[in-house]
């Protein structure tokens, strides 16, 4: 796993949208797996600049995003087909197209879920997939206890989770407590994961998921056994890692290939 420290979100997020503009101008269709949620917002907005000011052309990307609330039609403002419509895919030249999002309002929802991991094999897999991390160390909406080696499934939502994002419903009550996700399984299978985490709210999640043992308690954990997962953090997210000082001299000290700035 590499991990990268830098001073703030600020700069976290702009190194991991150099990483995804890279990829996209080396492999022009390539196939993004996307994340929802205000950590990747920042990510997003200069994404965005890049296409704006330099031409970064995502005509032909293909996107995936991670997840969907189940019961949330994809014009409801906070289901996440609505969320990167409004805060990336309006913004760029990508082919509507080429853009998947769970499906949460399916009449079978396990068809679709068969369905969404079909869609990612016939387009060649996914060559990066972004993540975040939530406080108790899921990753797409795999909570703690469930299984390292799942597939795209409906999910119950954790209370830890519910609270986290129910002030964007207004209420508890009125957030949907399912979700579809891709799952360990189908985020491992990616060719590249990118997480990114920030602030002290993720201190201990950072910590289990990089130095912790590999556990169904910490589903992130999992990305230790990917062979090529990078970890964008921030000072905050950072602060419970023993082996900090390690992290900043590797990446001191990459050879000129290996560095992103």
């Amino acid at each position: 796993m590499e991990v990268i420290i830098r001073d703030d979100a600020e700069a976290g997020c702009l190194l991991a949208a150099k990483i995804i503009a890279k990829l996209v101008r080396d492999k022009p269709h390539a196939v993004l797996g996307l994340a929802t949620g205000r950590t990747p917002l920042r990510l997003y907005q200069e994404l965005i600049r890049l296409h704006r000011a330099e031409g970064l052309d995502f005509s032909r990307v293909t996107t995936f995003n991670l997840d969907e609330y189940v019961g949330l039609p994809s014009e409801h403002e906070q289901s996440y087909r609505y969320f990167m419509r409004e805060n990336f895919f309006r913004h760029i030249n990508i082919d509507q197209v080429r853009t998947h999002v769970p499906n949460g309002t399916a009449a079978d929802l396990h068809a679709e879920c068969r369905a969404y991991e079909e869609r990612i094999v016939a387009a060649g897999g996914i060559d990066l997939q972004l993540l975040g991390l939530g406080r108790n160390g899921h990753i797409g909406f795999n909570e703690p206890t469930g299984s390292l080696r799942s597939r795209t499934w409906i999910k119950i939502l954790s209370e830890q989770t519910l609270q986290d994002n129910s002030d964007v419903f207004g209420s508890l009550e009125s957030m949907p407590h399912h979700a579809i996700t891709m799952g360990i399984g189908t985020i491992l299978d990616a060719k590249r994961c990118l997480l990114i985490a920030f602030g002290p709210s993720k201190t201990r999640a950072v910590e289990r998921m990089v130095e912790g043992p590999l556990s169904s308690m910490c589903p992130a954990s999992a990305l230790q056994l990917h062979p090529r997962a990078t970890v964008v953090l921030d000072e905050g997210a950072a602060a419970g890692l023993e082996y900090v000082d390690h992290y900043r001299w590797i990446d001191r000290n990459k050879l000129s290939w290996q560095r992103y700035e």
